[in-house]
């Protein structure tokens, strides 16, 4: 006896490259902002990073678990 497998879905090549292409997109726009963050915090004086509640220590592991 045959098993259909239905809940597979079946996406043209055309769509699975859009889909690959939008991740592509969100990941680029993720590393860029998590850049211009590392950037902006980067060019604060360690009185300013104090004044907002960070050490300069702090920075990369904030940019990247945001």
């Amino acid at each position: 006896m045959a098993v259909i497998d239905s809940t597979r879905s079946h996406a043209s090549p055309l769509a699975i490259i859009g889909q690959v292409f939008t991740r592509l997109v969100g990941k680029y726009t993720v590393w860029k902002d998590a850049r211009e963050t590392r950037k902006a915090l980067s060019q604060l004086s360690d009185r300013e990073l104090a004044d907002i509640g960070i050490s300069r220590g702090e920075i990369e592991n904030i940019v990247s678990h945001h």
